[in-house]
């Protein structure tokens, strides 16, 4: 019987079609040759681990917590704080069954300049979540909070600021999430080729047997 599964993502996760309405896309191509669905990190990932993506909650350029490019306050629109805490709302996970969650972000966290804050793991505050290190330790808490019985994998990219990778690791070692490294994802312009798409979907693949 397949999983259902769903996915938090970024830009890495994109494609045209394949993710809610409103949604920036990276995908199809962008230079990097990747034009099918079918030769993305997710779409190979599904056919291997016969999962059944009930959504891929992946938007362009988004940031895990509240600051985006250019100082913009993401808290209502892209942030995967946002996002999470609108299909909480909106009773997405009382309606469908997630066995299984991919989260694969941080990587606009690293690169928008967003600043870092100090490292905590409880009591935040919404404050917080304008600083890139709590907002994305409460993120994977409030997944599993939400999910408590769902496998969570949390793809953790290459190149990421050190202080952002060691973060998302400490996270998954206090909360019970699965994280997912990577010795190497072929990308153009820092983004997955088709090479690269299969890079993620084989580190994937590896820590879910």
């Amino acid at each position: 019987m397949k999983k259902n599964a769903i996915i938090f993502g970024d830009s890495y996760s994109t494609f045209d079609g394949y993710i809610p309405h409103g949604y920036d896309s990276y995908y199809p191509d962008s230079g990097t040759g990747v034009t099918q669905v079918c030769e993305t990190w997710w779409s190979l990932l599904c056919e291997k681990a016969d999962l059944n993506l009930v959504l891929n909650d992946s938007w362009s350029g988004s940031t895990v917590g509240y600051t985006s490019y250019d100082g913009y306050d993401s808290s209502r629109t892209s942030s995967f704080i946002f996002r999470l805490r609108r299909l909480i709302a909106d009773g997405f996970f009382t309606e469908n069954e997630i066995d299984t969650v991919f989260v694969f972000g941080g990587t606009n966290d690293s690169w928008s300049g967003a600043p870092l804050g100090e490292e905590i793991y409880e009591n935040w505050s919404d404050s917080d979540f304008y600083n890139v290190l709590p907002a994305c330790a409460y993120f994977l808490h409030l997944l599993k909070e939400t999910l408590p019985q769902a496998k969570i994998y949390c793809l953790i990219n290459t190149d990421l600021k050190p202080e952002i990778d060691a973060c998302m690791k400490t996270a998954c070692e206090k909360y019970g999430l699965t994280p997912v490294t990577f010795d190497q994802i072929d990308k153009i312009s820092g983004h997955p080729t088709v090479q690269g798409m299969n890079d993620i979907k084989n580190g994937v693949l590896t820590k879910m047997k």
